[in-house]
């Protein structure tokens, strides 16, 4: 369920109506790490959704409940009859499986949607199978699809494919005050947790959830090169908003990439710059506050 996409969704959809319409709980359970983490960390993608932001989306949907099984070489060599009698029935009581049309689990994968179907008629559970979900492309939803995307700055199909816009979360923290100094005083947001995907380097259009309410701003990904840092950090200025954020949990959409990082000649270049960084958020965050 990395990144929560539509296709997940659906399945959460469907899972939670039967569950209402059966005065039963929608228990979704779902893995930490991903399992390709524990059994070849050199294959292991990088991930849309790390700490808390899987389980923020998950609270927008209709689920009741979420249980997240730590994934153990343990586990991976469970089959997948032992996973549904130990994990599913056993431990969560399991009435009726929703899975999606591209499910496996147990070792090799071999809990498919048939192999389901054959165990749920042997154990008195009902299986459904939940069809996929197509992005304007035409293709299936898929968290490898959107990281590609993502991967090469296309938003646009990221954000088709999630259903909302890509986005990075953290914790507001000391910065060097440059911001303030040119006139656009910054959030710094510390580093991301380990794994998370992000797209290039440049210069953002974004929307900001923050305890002070939802802003638009512009922020930069990467490195100053015009200040010799090359360090690769967040730094966002938020349109009209005001007061103290260290310390706190913030969320950055990224809308549109504006431009790449770039080192200027002085102070001067840099700040006329961002005015033209400025003008161009602005009129991306209005075109996505009219939804356009």
């Amino acid at each position: 369920f990395d990144g929560v996409h539509r296709g997940h969704r659906l399945v959460l959809d469907r899972l939670s109506a039967a569950a209402r319409a059966r005065d039963m709980r929608a228990i979704l359970v779902t893995f930490h790490a991903h399992p390709l983490a524990v059994l070849n960390p050199a294959a292991a993608p990088p991930l849309l959704s790390v700490g808390d932001e899987r389980l923020e989306a998950l609270a927008a949907t209709g689920v009741d409940h979420v249980a997240v099984v730590p994934f153990t070489r343990t586990l991976a060599g469970y089959e997948a009859d032992q996973f549904v009698r130990h994990v599913l029935i056993e431990r969560f009581a399991m009435r009726e499986l929703f899975v999606g049309h591209d499910h496996g689990f147990g070792r090799g994968r071999s809990g498919d949607a048939a192999f389901l179907e054959r165990l749920g008629r042997d154990f008195g559970f009902g299986v459904h199978v939940v069809p996929p979900v197509d992005g304007r492309d035409g293709r299936p939803v898929s968290s490898t699809a959107i990281r590609r995307a993502i991967a090469g700055g296309d938003l646009v199909r990221a954000a088709d494919g999630l259903g909302r816009p890509y986005s990075v979360a953290g914790v507001v923290v000391p910065g060097d005050a440059r911001g303030s100094e040119l006139g656009y005083r910054t959030l710094n947001l510390g580093e991301p947790a380990t794994g998370k995907l992000l797209p290039p380097d440049g210069v953002y259009a974004i929307r900001a959830d923050t305890p002070r309410g939802r802003f638009g701003g512009m922020m930069n990904l990467g490195g100053r090169p015009t200040f010799g840092d090359e360090r690769r950090t967040l730094e966002a200025h938020l349109f009209g908003a005001s007061g103290d954020f260290y310390g706190c949990r913030v969320r950055f959409d990224f809308l549109t990439r504006i431009r790449g990082v770039r080192r200027f000649s002085g102070r001067e270049e840099l700040m006329a710059q961002l005015a033209r960084d400025e003008e161009a958020a602005r009129l991306v965050v209005a075109r996505h506050q009219a939804g356009l």
